[in-house]
């Protein structure tokens, strides 16, 4: 019974040891998952912060917090539907757009730029309650640029008044041009002045980025308040 008892306790610290290597690779695979950090590639707009910006701004750290449901339900819908649109809050461009923007974004996927394939960006055309920036009549995109592209030009427009994003989806007619830029040198940070009038409660500002390094296109929503 004793000899018995003992190679009863060498398997099982024998599997105990095998539980704790496989533990240890899938942690390190885990590791290696894409998403687990955002990529270090591209940019967006970070004042006011962009919606899949904003939400891993807020709740990258915390991402499987349930009070993020009630506290930030959109930023919850984004991270249940891919956490790959916050992880890679910098990737949401498309590549030759010939700046034919309209053809190729169709209405009521702007806040996307029409990246349905995949699915990974959608949940940011989920209309709703998005949490907002509070902004003045005259205020400043402010956009980081991790690769310093540089641009060829910025175009901001913000949504008409009278428009409710939160219960309306976004589309190219609900749109007005406040700012059209020149070019802009290579560089990580660049900053769009704008000057509204009569705009007041939610809007949202869409930003188009045309880098210079080729034809990629970034379009970006940003969800704001003007008081």
């Amino acid at each position: 019974m004793r000899e018995g008892h003992t190679l009863t306790c060498h398997a099982r610290a024998i599997r105990s040891r095998a539980t704790l290597v496989l533990s240890l690779f899938a942690a390190a695979l885990l590791c290696l998952i894409p998403w687990s950090a955002p990529a270090h590639a591209h940019g967006s707009v970070v004042d006011p912060a962009s919606r899949n910006y904003g939400c891993w701004l807020r709740w990258g750290s915390d991402f499987q917090n349930p009070a993020m449901a009630q506290e930030d339900p959109m930023c919850w819908q984004a991270w249940q539907a891919d956490p790959n649109a916050m992880w890679n809050w910098n990737g949401l461009y498309r590549n030759g757009s010939a700046g034919n923007f309209e053809a190729v974004v169709p209405d009521g996927q702007l806040c996307s730029g029409g990246r349905t394939e995949g699915g990974r960006y959608n949940s940011l055309d989920t209309v709703g309650a998005w949490r907002t920036t509070d902004i003045g009549g005259n205020f400043t995109v402010k956009l980081y640029d991790q690769a310093s592209h540089g641009a060829d030009y910025f175009l901001v427009y913000v949504s008409r008044q009278g428009f409710d994003p939160a219960t309306q989806p976004l589309t190219w007619d609900d749109l007005q041009l406040v700012a059209r830029t020149g070019t802009y040198a290579p560089s990580q940070n660049y900053a769009i002045d704008v000057s509204t009038s009569g705009l007041s409660g939610r809007h949202v500002v869409y930003t188009i980025w045309q880098a210079s390094h080729m034809d990629q296109t970034y379009f970006l929503c940003s969800d704001v308040n003007f008081r």
